[in-house]
């Protein structure tokens, strides 16, 4: 868990994520077609990746990717990132985190 808060703590957008996922894949290309440059976590390419993948589970992330965390704070999955961007708070919330200027 102290892992986990290290590596969210590191930028203002940080992606989990497994490459084989497409949910994974979708919320990365939304995050850059904003021009949001995230930390991206591949957990099935990185030491301990299963570790932090348990660990954003007891943090309550299911499915445990992709999980997303802005400004430091967990938001969830893809189903929460695009329920935020449809009622258009995905945008201020990422401007606040310091991750958008524009």
């Amino acid at each position: 868990m102290e892992r986990v808060t290290k590596m969210v703590s590191e930028r203002p957008v940080v992606i989990f994520s497994k490459s084989s996922c497409c949910m994974s894949h979708t919320i990365k290309t939304l995050f850059c077609d904003f021009g949001v440059n995230p930390a991206v976590y591949e957990l099935d390419e990185i030491s301990r990746g299963r570790e932090i993948e348990q660990a954003l589970s007891r943090l309550g992330s299911s499915p445990s990717v992709p999980t997303v965390f802005i400004g430091g704070e967990l938001i969830g999955g893809a189903n929460q990132v695009m329920s935020l961007h449809l009622n258009r708070s995905l945008i201020p919330m990422l401007k606040k985190a310091g991750a958008l200027w524009v």
